[in-house]
């Protein structure tokens, strides 16, 4: 049987500690995370949390885990939450997911909250001995990147965090405005500088607006490059800008450029998103190959 680009692993929960007051780190073990690889800094991954009366997951490690899970009714389903692998070192079975808190509201910050070590997870994850790539990222600008613009919020924040590692631990870091939307200023997190790293960080109860604003914001006040804005003769390409449902399409734009001119990365609240893309897109014509866009929540409805 071939390897598959995803498979469900085994994990337990080896600790957990505090980042900051709305966010917890994570770190897993288990003797299969040796078999399990990342390949961007944004790479992400499923978790399947406990059904409501404690009882675990238990989907097959086989290739069409995926069909089995999606054909059950949602009620016999487990809670599936998307996250993003922050480190990885799959030779010392160890695994690094940084955590979101928002009380007990959902089955992910709850389970965060009250875990102890020992406690077990089923993940997929990417397969190491898959030979093709996973996918599963969106972080893949041209190895000449001179230019790079972030903007995030808080989900979107451990993402950002390996983005910035990985450009500095380059030695030739690009140009890079970051913006980095946060619940409150002490959620602020420590990050990678170099000159040329621009990093502003928004907190949410410190602005008018709520869930995305200053992200919107952040994207109005970016520099861009005038190489990478069409001219009034080039087709922008703007056709689903304003028919998008932000409450049922899925928002999910991927850069293809080839160029490194400049590598806008986007990622957080559906809706701020949406409203930054149409501002990129529509108002300021840039060539939406520079671009990954993507609508990582919703407002208001569950975080999947």
């Amino acid at each position: 049987m071939s390897a598959t680009a995803y498979r469900i692993f085994e994990i337990e929960l080896l600790d957990r500690s505090y980042l900051t007051p709305n966010m917890a780190r994570l770190t897993f073990c288990g003797e299969q995370i040796v078999g399990m690889r990342t390949e961007a800094p944004d790479q992400r991954v499923k978790l399947f949390f406990p059904f409501s009366d404690g009882a675990p997951s238990s989907i097959p490690d086989r290739p069409d885990w995926y069909q089995i899970y999606k054909s059950a009714p949602p009620a016999e389903r487990a809670p599936m939450r998307t996250y993003t692998i922050r480190k990885l070192d799959a030779d010392a079975r160890r695994l690094v997911i940084d955590f979101v808190l928002h009380g007990e509201t959902g089955p992910a910050s709850k389970w965060a909250i009250n875990a102890a070590p020992g406690d077990r997870l089923q993940i997929s994850a990417p397969n190491r001995r898959f030979e093709g790539k996973s996918a599963g990222f969106d972080w893949d600008p041209p190895a000449d990147i001179a230019n790079v613009l972030l903007i995030a919020d808080e989900t979107a924040l451990p993402a950002v965090a390996g983005i910035l590692e990985e450009m500095h631990g380059r030695g030739d870091a690009p140009a890079t405005q970051a913006f980095i939307e946060i619940p409150t200023d002490d959620d602020r997190q420590q990050l990678p500088d170099w000159p040329g790293l621009d990093v502003t960080w928004l907190p949410r109860n410190a602005r008018a607006g709520g869930y995305g604003a200053g992200m919107v914001r952040a994207a109005q006040s970016a520099e861009i490059p005038e190489a990478v804005v069409m001219d009034g003769e080039a087709d922008a390409d703007c056709g689903d800008i304003d028919g998008l449902d932000v409450d049922h399409d899925i928002l999910w734009d991927r850069a293809s450029a080839v160029d490194g001119q400049f590598y806008g990365w986007v990622a957080g609240e559906t809706a701020a998103v949406s409203q930054i893309r149409k501002h990129f897109l529509k108002e300021l014509r840039i060539d939406r190959k520079h671009l990954s866009m993507m609508g990582y929540w919703r407002h208001g409805k569950p975080h999947v």
